[in-house]
C-alpha cells in the first residue's frame, strides 16, 4: 500500500492527471503536540485555534509534483492518547515516512519520543523515513525542550530532524517536502535494485537458451527456474 502507480485525480482547471506515486505518512506522537494542525497547514495551509483531538485515525491528501514525478502524500494523523494505540499500530505497517511530533513547551512530549520510536520500528519497515519534529517553535519564551537536545537524539537515532510551527507555518512546508523527498530516494533506489535484479535474470535465461537439456536430468529444473529469475523481484 505503499507505493502505486496509475491513480488518476483531477489537477489544475478540471484536467485528469495521472498519479505516479501515492506515499503514505504517518504523524505521530503525544497527544495535543500539534499533529492534525501540522496536516493542516501543509494539505490546506489552515491553521485552527479550537482543534479537537483527533479519535482513531484520519489522513487527508496532498499532491505535489518531485523531479517530475507527480507524487500524492497520503498522510495519516494518528491519535496520541493511549487508548488508540493498539488501533494506530495497525496503521504503521506500510508507511514509507513517518514525522515523529512533540511539543517543545512540553518535555515530556519529548521525554515520550524515544517509545514512539521503538513502536514505529516494530511495526514499520525498515527503510522507513523518519523525520523528529519539534513544533509550536513560535512559542519561544516557554521553549522546554533544547534544539541541542533534539538534534542529538536525532542523530543517535538517524533521524532528520526540524523544529516547525504550524501556527505560523515555519518550516512545516519545508518538513514535509524533506521526508518526500527522501522517500522519493529510497523509492527509486529501490526500483533500481529490482530493475538491475530482473536484468539479470534476463540475462541468465538468455544464457541457457540454446542449451540442450535433457528432461532425464535436473537440468530441466534449472532451465524453469532461470526463466522465473526475471519475475521474483517485487518493487515494493
Amino acid at each position: 500500500m505503499m507505493e502505486y502507480e496509475g491513480e488518476m485525480e483531477k489537477g489544475e482547471e478540471g484536467r485528469v492527471v495521472e498519479i505516479d506515486y501515492v506515499f503514505k505518512i504517518v504523524v505521530i506522537g503525544d497527544s495535543a503536540v500539534g499533529k492534525s494542525q501540522l496536516l493542516g497547514r501543509f494539505t490546506r495551509d489552515e491553521f485552527s485555534l479550537d482543534s479537537k483531538s483527533t479519535i482513531g485515525v484520519e489522513f487527508q491528501t496532498r499532491t505535489i509534483t518531485l523531479n517530475r514525478k507527480r507524487i500524492k502524500a497520503q498522510i495519516w494523523d494518528t491519535a496520541g492518547q493511549e487508548r488508540y494505540r493498539a488501533v494506530t499500530s495497525a496503521y504503521y505497517r506500510g508507511a514509507l515516512g513517518a514525522m515523529l511530533v512533540y511539543d517543545i513547551t512540553k518535555r515530556q512530549t519529548f521525554d515520550h519520543v524515544a517509545r514512539w520510536l521503538e513502536e514505529l520500528r516494530a511495526h514499520a519497515d525498515n527503510s522507513i523515513v523518519v523525520m523528529l519534529i519539534g513544533n509550536k517553535a513560535d512559542l519561544v519564551n516557554q521553549r522546554a525542550v533544547s534544539t541541542e537536545d533534539a538534534v542529538e537524539f536525532a542523530e543517535e537515532q538517524g533521524l532528520f530532524f526540524s523544529e516547525t510551527s504550524a501556527m505560523s507555518g515555519e518550516n512545516v512546508e519545508h518538513a514535509f517536502l524533506r521526508i518526500m523527498e527522501e522517500i522519493y530516494g529510497v523509492v527509486s533506489k529501490k526500483a533500481l535494485e529490482c530493475e538491475e535484479v530482473k536484468k539479470k535474470g534476463e540475462l541468465d535465461f538468455l544464457t541457457l537458451r540454446g542449451t540442450k537439456v535433457s528432461l532425464l536430468t535436473d537440468g530441466s529444473m534449472m532451465e524453469t527456474s532461470a526463466m522465473k529469475k526475471g519475475y521474483a523481484c517485487s518493487c515494493l
